[in-house]
């Protein structure tokens, strides 16, 4: 193409010319030719329009090209030859990389199981076992099935197996290099051990006092460790296959085009060319001209014409003679390089690219483009505009909705479109929008301005808080009203806007603000306010495009805004359903000084619940969980469970039982739900039960998957007593333990739920930590202690329920504790019942004497005749007056009607008339029956 039109025009013309005629001289000799043939323009391949029957295999030519003795055949072979190589090198080294990283996988993972295994809780206690395999093989089999190691080996330091894969491995001598170990170091070695060639880590379980008292070895077969390179090799094979495949098109298609573009070009088809050629230099919208290395124009398209404003007879006359611009005709005659240089020619910017055409032998000269820039200036200029609305568009899709506050929605939705679309932006909602409610009537209701962004923080608009009521006339009403957005071009011009407040939009004027976009904020029929974007900085108004980004904007906006409103809503329902399910004052009682706090999550609703409980014999019982969860959902289950725990107590059942009865709740919970809905989430939940009892001042303790509890003794010592840690209810299965525990008074016991000592920033033991030094340096008061705690643990944000009790411990004193030993004969009745006039006498309850005579009567009685000794009477003067008769039978007593003719059978019925309430508690040696007293 260069040297084509590096000739002068009448020399393309003569030459143009001279191939038509030739054309017409050759026509009648290739008649004969161009019948044999097939048409030049055919594309490769195809028939003529006279042709028949299917193609006979591939071209000739094409298999020519594939040859070696073609170029595309020689480039075919070597990208055969390369591909070849680089898969041979790929398999070689994805061997050799998969099998070292295999060794070291292999060498990592024993050597973590085995120190897992030797650090875990009862592994070093089982070896003091008498029989450490039949505590060890079972935990030593799952762990290393659930660390998918070969075998998982426990044995003493004379390398001794207690447990192997292979029970008949037990007992055994140990195959591998135990001398590291012993002396305290792990070892990880590659041998041939008893299941063959195998990797394998010797860890030693050390005593707290640094001895080693046994080693643990975990390993894996050489056989389990490879494998990788076999799975990938396929997948390189089909890969450098596909890669062949891909250079043979590649190949054959290049090779088609170029035998498509060169073969059998005769003069009828270079001129056909020639005359394409020139029919595209006329018609291009890019101006084209050649000059000489003389300074002649050579040739100029009609763009070109167009754009240089060229006279008709230019051709052949110097550059520098054309009526250009001085600096454009020296550029054009220089023959220098120029890269897009802008010109100014007449009214329009020209970008000119020029290069010489001599710089591969071709003749002297130079070609020129040329671009008229002004309209793709303009265009590029609302390109830009668009590109910047896109970008805005995203940015708030990304920007706005980060949170569930609405508010807090509202001011992102503010900073997203300040400065880049407007100067000042506020957003006014309606209040029931701000409390998660829907409203009702936005038109008529007061907005309250929610958020408010600015170049500056000056201006007289109204404030952030302010409740505004907008005239009917004015645009944020007739928006509300319509539910259309408005643009107020002028707002010193527009009275409905200037009558909302005189003063006020007078001082928005002369501030510099003119004009106003008002957008409602609509999801679906629901309008939730009105969002308001003002310019001051720009001196043109807004128009009708940033109108409609203005409602794109908003529309997004609006969707983040409803689900916070909604999410609101869910969360003040779920903490009003969740606060209502919690108990808001603490019962009456003597046994413990009680200081609590419950804090719920800002992200979401949990299952935390506590409770405290008086028991029978001036007890009581504290209760603190944690169900899985957030939401309704979970804030429902807390009740159900408080609830039956409140049911569950009444029966006086110990700790253990309790929670035994909690956890069948919990499947049966989790039965119902999986029944109406397969996809049901399993009800996880926690608890930890504990009774204290003031005479004794013991503490009974079972928990079900819940942290352990504190115990402050009076000396200011902090423990964490071992509470058995049972599975958290629901699971089933297994039985519950509980823990005695001696509390001296004035100790403080404090339970608490997760969300106090962990968080995804901080692990348990860290929390625990924390709450052990909190404790330490904690007053005495339960309330100070409450208050420590939380300032040192409490996270800014809480992620989970928390959920505290605090508890001082009181004892009953012996002076208001009386007890006698009553023998299994009718007679000692009388002996009690003086026994106890003279007691209520100390006690100045002497009033009391003929109704607790009367119960102890009925009572001790009952116990002689129906129970077994040795029978026992204990009387408390609490807040009430308790008595209880003990003995060591397990038959409880029942209430009933007697009839008109029955001669006993009125005993309970009589004690039930009498005491405020009463009942029956089992213990391990027997069975308490006891009555409380209204003290007077």
């Amino acid at each position: 193409m260069v040297r084509l039109l590096g000739r002068s025009w009448a020399q393309s013309t003569r030459r143009l010319n001279g191939l038509r005629a030739r054309r017409r001289r050759d026509r009648a000799p290739r008649a004969h030719e161009q019948h044999v043939r097939q048409t030049p323009h055919r594309p490769l391949g195809r028939r003529g329009p006279h042709e028949s029957g299917p193609e006979q295999g591939p071209s000739p030519r094409l298999r020519s090209a594939l040859s070696g003795r073609s170029v595309a055949g020689q480039v075919f072979v070597l990208q055969v030859v390369i591909v070849l190589l680089l898969v041979v090198s790929a398999a070689v080294a994805l061997v050799l990389q998969v099998k070292h990283d295999s060794t070291e996988e292999a060498r990592n993972r024993s050597l973590a199981v085995a120190e897992t295994f030797a650090n875990a809780p009862g592994t070093r206690e089982a070896l003091r076992a008498s029989d450490p395999t039949a505590v060890l093989q079972p935990r030593a089999e799952a762990a290393r099935r659930l660390s998918e190691v070969d075998f998982l080996v426990v044995m003493n330091t004379d390398g001794i197996r207690y447990t192997h894969p292979k029970p008949d491995r037990i007992g055994k001598k140990f195959v591998g290099n135990l001398g590291p170990a012993l002396a305290g170091r792990p070892l990880t070695e590659e041998i041939t051990g008893t299941i063959g060639p195998l990797v394998q880590a010797v860890v030693p379980i050390k005593a707290p006092d640094g001895s080693v008292v046994g080693l643990v070895s975990a390993g894996i077969t050489t056989a389990n460790v490879g494998g990788l390179a076999d799975r990938q090799l396929p997948i390189l094979l089909t890969a450098a296959a596909a890669a062949l495949a891909l250079a043979t098109a590649g190949t054959a298609l290049v090779s088609r085009r170029l035998l498509r573009q060169t073969r059998g070009l005769g003069p009828y088809e270079m001129t056909r060319m020639y005359e394409h050629h020139d029919a595209v230099l006329h018609a291009v919208r890019e101006g084209v001209i050649i000059i000489s290395g003389e300074g002649r124009l050579l040739l100029a398209n009609d763009e070109a014409h167009r754009l240089l404003d060229l006279p008709v007879d230019s051709e052949g006359r110097p550059v520098l003679e054309l009526g250009l611009d001085p600096d454009t005709a020296a550029l054009l005659s220089s023959a220098r390089v120029a890269t897009d240089e802008v010109r100014l020619v007449g009214d329009r910017l020209l970008a000119i690219n020029q290069r010489p055409t001599d710089l591969q032998g071709g003749p002297p000269g130079s070609v020129a483009t040329l671009r008229d820039s002004t309209e793709l200036r303009a265009l590029s200029g609302r390109a830009e505009v668009a590109r910047e609305h896109l970008k805005l568009l995203y940015d708030a899709g990304v920007g706005i909705g980060t949170s569930l506050d609405v508010t807090r929605t509202a001011e992102e939705l503010a900073e997203v479109a300040v400065p880049r679309f407007a100067d000042f932006v506020t957003v006014d909602l309606a209040d029931a929008v701000l409390s998660g409610e829907e409203p009702e009537a936005v038109t008529e209701l007061q907005l309250r301005r929610t958020a408010f962004g600015g170049i500056r923080k000056d201006s007289p608009l109204y404030p952030v808080g302010e409740r505004i009521g907008f005239v009917a006339s004015s645009p944020q009403a007739r928006s509300l009203r319509t539910g259309r957005a408005l643009v107020e071009p002028d707002l010193g011009e527009a009275p409905g806007w200037l009558a909302q407040d005189l003063e006020r939009t007078a001082q928005v004027v002369e501030y510099g603000i003119h004009s106003l976009i008002t957008v409602p904020l609509r999801v679906g029929h629901l309008v939730l306010g009105v969002v308001n974007f003002w310019r001051s900085e720009k001196p043109e108004p807004f128009d009708e495009e940033e109108l409609a980004l203005a409602e794109e904007l908003v529309a997004r906006a609006a969707v983040s805004i409803d689900n916070a409103r909604r999410y609101t809503r869910e969360h003040t329902m779920a903490v009003t359903l969740q606060r209502s399910l919690l108990p808001r004052n603490l019962p009456e009682q003597s046994a413990l000084d009680i200081a609590y706090r419950y804090l719920p999550a800002q992200a979401g609703v949990g299952g935390d619940w506590f409770d405290v409980l008086p028991l029978s014999g001036a007890r009581v019982a504290l209760v603190v969980g944690d169900v899985v969860g957030h939401g309704l959902h979970a804030a429902a289950t807390m009740g159900r469970l408080r609830t039956a725990v409140h049911n569950f107590s009444a029966l006086d059942l110990p700790p253990d039982e309790l929670l035994g009865l909690l956890d069948e709740l919990v499947g049966r919970i989790d039965q119902d739900e999986a029944a109406d809905d397969s996809s049901a989430a399993i009800t996880g939940a926690t608890c930890l039960y504990a009774i204290y009892d003031p005479t004794s001042r013991q503490c009974t303790v079972a928990r079900a998957g819940h942290p352990p509890p504190a115990l402050v003794r009076p000396d200011g010592s902090v423990e964490f007593p071992d509470v058995p840690a049972g599975p958290p209810l629901g699971l089933g299965g297994l039985p519950f333990e509980t823990a005695e525990l001696k509390l001296e008074e004035d100790s403080r016991l404090v339970l608490y739920t997760d969300g106090l000592v962990e968080d995804r920033e901080r692990d348990i033991d860290v929390g625990l930590d924390m709450l052990r030094t909190a404790l330490t340096g904690a007053g005495r008061s339960p309330e100070d202690t409450c208050q420590a705690v939380l300032n040192a643990l409490l996270p800014a944000r809480p992620s989970d329920d928390i959920a505290l009790i605090v508890a001082g411990t009181r004892a009953l004193d012996a002076d208001r504790i009386a007890h006698w030993q009553v023998p299994s004969e009718p007679a000692a009745v009388g002996e009690v019942r003086a026994s106890v006039t003279r007691q209520l006498a100390e006690w100045g309850l002497g009033d009391m004497a003929f109704a607790t005579e009367l119960i102890l009567s009925e009572l001790v009685t009952n116990a002689i005749r129906y129970g077994s000794g040795p029978i026992e009477v204990r009387v408390l003067r609490d807040r009430s007056l308790i008595c209880e008769v003990s003995d060591s039978s397990s038959t409880s007593p029942h209430l009933r009607y007697a009839a008109t003719t029955d001669e006993g059978g009125r005993g309970l019925f009589l004690v039930a008339q009498i005491a405020e309430r009463w009942g029956t508690r089992y213990t391990p040696a027997g069975k308490i029956i006891w009555a409380e007293q209204p003290l007077p």
